[in-house]
């Protein structure tokens, strides 16, 4: 046998290994012999007090039956129950065995039937409480639990006795340790509120497996089984849910009838209302200070118009003074002239220097007349002067800033204009005014957004880099449309820049090879080239009537001008720039529009209607001979 012995030397205490033998190893295993026959002894009288056998129960049992047995009571154990532990279990079976085992009986000349004997149940119970899954089965529902919930009396005469027992049998099927306890009157709101939350949100592990009416073992196939598996399952979930149920009415029932429930929630109430009260009151306390100070505000106001009307009362008194003092002073002087004869020789001088008075009298001030009134009972007549002059001087300076300040607006005025009128000019150059000309013509009245297209087609073509809105097209137009244009230059200027023009561009005639003009728009005109040229001497006869019917006086003076040069120009080649604008034309018009030929030849400076005609058979002449070559060839 090894034991540790504590060992004492000069460096301190240390532990080592010592083993026992001989005497000292004998006395030891005594010593251990007699401690556990002491604890067995103790151990025989605690079981013997702990535990009670009732033998008429154990012999009134069905071991058919055993499944409604009480097992705690078959082994005794009936004080203990759920508290019992596994050695107490172990222990309580032992001790039947050696006391009801049918050999045991037998010896004592006791008659045991072997099918039907109680020992049967007693091993029953052992196997049902010694096994942790199956001993938790049958404490689920011990029969001695008490499932009731406290009666109306034991509420009203021990509400805190009663529900602190019914709520600590219950607290054994919590899966939460350290259940909260129910507390008593004095209880705090935190511990009542934690209370309460925990049991409407109680766990139970309580289950009703031990309740299953059939074994699924007991299937003779897997069907059978899931089938057995299945019904139990239902059943058991049925019990489950009529358990929290029960829990759920005995939380509701401590609840309801809590009297610290009552006072915390009239607790509750006195302090909304408390909060309520001193909220109205800070907004009567602060509606009395805006009423305060609106009062104040109107009694400042009234104030303040009071001393408004105080100086204003004050202003016109004191200007009635002034009025009455500088009437006085001009009366003086005016007695002071009049004594004198206004310091005149002759009746001229008199008039002349009563005008003088008057003068004085209107330009100088208060002061400045009290000042020369003083002067005048010394020297009346050189004080009289002088004050003359000093007031023909004012005239004078007040004059010229009035015609400064006149010149000055004029001025502005004028550069205003000027700078309007140089900005109009420098938008609509020579080149513009053709280019709005030709786009007057290209595009109509009736044309969608018309305005807008001008001005695009004004800014696209322009040669420098201008910015015309269409509001300028349309008053550039207006000013055309409403000009004489038999009395200014602008139609002559826009002919003569246009031959300029032309004059700079490359002259080449267009030969057969620069024909552009596409088949539809030869073959259209091919095809009403006789009614077209037909019709020429109609529309040349009546090109009054037909100007009043184009889109006002512009395109009237182009047209005018272009006819007026026509017997100058129908010798010409047409160069590239004409026979493009022709294209465009044709294109443009179609033949559904009223004075069509008109119109186009309003397109091209310097042609007229008939060039156009002329040069369209030309190009339908061309078109055909090459038509006939190119089949020959064929």
């Amino acid at each position: 046998m090894i034991d540790f012995v504590e060992v004492l030397c000069p460096f301190g205490t240390f532990r080592r290994k010592v083993e026992r033998v001989g005497s000292a190893y004998l006395n030891s295993k005594k010593k251990q012999h007699q401690d556990h026959i002491e604890r067995s002894e103790s151990d025989e009288k605690l079981l013997a007090d702990e535990f009670e056998v009732d033998i008429n129960y154990l012999k009134s049992l069905d071991p058919k039956e055993w499944k409604n047995q009480d097992h705690y009571k078959v082994l005794g154990l009936e004080k203990l129950r759920f508290d019992a532990s596994d050695d107490d279990i172990r222990r309580a079976y032992r001790k039947m065995v050696l006391q009801h085992h049918p050999d045991k009986r037998k010896a004592k000349g006791e008659e045991v039937k072997t099918d039907d004997d109680y020992f049967t149940c007693i091993t029953k119970a052992y196997e049902t409480l010694g096994t942790p899954k199956t001993r938790r089965s049958f404490d689920s529902v011990d029969p001695e639990f008490d499932d009731s919930l406290p009666s109306q009396a034991d509420i009203e005469n021990r509400f805190f006795e009663s529900f602190q027992k019914y709520f600590n049998l219950n607290a054994r099927w919590s899966e939460k340790k350290n259940v909260p306890l129910f507390g008593d009157m004095n209880s705090t709101r935190e511990e009542v509120e934690r209370f309460y939350s925990f049991w409407y949100d109680f766990k139970s592990w309580r289950e009703f497996s031990y309740l299953d009416e059939e074994d699924k073992e007991k299937g003779q196939d897997r069907d059978e089984r899931r089938w057995i598996e299945k019904e139990n399952k239902a059943a058991r979930i049925k019990r489950k849910k009529e358990e929290m149920m029960r829990i759920r009415a005995l939380v509701d029932l401590a609840y309801n009838n809590d009297k610290r429930i009552q006072k915390f929630k009239n607790e509750e109430k006195e302090k909304k209302l408390a909060a309520k009260r001193a909220k109205m009151d800070a907004v009567q306390a602060q509606k009395a200070e805006q009423e305060r100070a609106l009062r104040e505000a109107q009694l400042a106001k009234e104030r303040a118009e009071k001393a408004e009307q105080k100086r204003i009362e004050q202003i016109r008194i004191e200007r009635e003074q002034a009025k009455k003092a500088i009437k006085k002073e001009r009366k003086i002087l005016r007695d002071k002239a009049k004594e004198n004869n206004y310091f005149g020789s002759n009746d001229k001088d008199v008039l002349k220097n009563m005008e003088g008075v008057e003068k004085i009298c209107e330009t100088f001030t208060l002061a400045e007349l009290q000042e020369l009134n003083k002067k005048m009972e010394k020297i009346a007549k050189d004080s009289f002067f002088v004050a003359l002059k000093k007031a023909d001087l004012k005239i004078k300076a007040e004059i010229e800033e009035v015609n400064q300040t006149q010149n000055k607006i004029k001025t502005t005025a004028k550069s205003e204009t000027v700078i309007k009128e140089v900005k109009k000019t420098e938008l609509w150059s020579n080149e513009n005014v053709q280019l709005l000309i030709k786009a007057v013509n290209l595009f109509p009245a009736g044309t969608s957004q018309r305005w807008e297209v001008i001005a695009s087609f004004i800014n696209q073509h322009s040669v420098g880099e201008v910015n015309i809105t269409a509001r300028d097209v349309l008053n550039k137009a207006k000013a055309l449309q409403h000009s004489d244009f038999s009395k200014n230059n602008l139609k002559t200027q826009a002919n003569a820049t246009a031959f300029e023009n032309f004059e700079k561009s490359k002259k080449e005639v267009v030969t057969s090879s620069d024909i552009t003009v596409n088949t539809d728009i030869s073959s259209e005109v091919a095809g009403n080239s006789e009614s077209k040229e037909n019709q020429t001497n109609g529309i040349a006869g009546n090109s009054e009537s037909k100007e009043n019917q184009t889109n006002g006086s512009i395109s009237n003076s182009t047209s005018s001008g272009t006819n007026a040069k026509t017997s100058k120009t129908s010798a010409k080649a047409w160069t590239k720039e004409e026979q493009a604008l022709l294209e465009q034309a044709i294109k443009t018009y179609p033949i559904s529009t009223p004075d069509r030929w008109d119109r186009i030849a309003e397109c091209i400076p310097n042609r007229s209607k008939k060039d156009c005609l002329r040069r369209v058979k030309e190009l339908v002449e061309l078109v055909n001979s090459k038509k006939e070559a190119q089949q020959l060839v064929k």
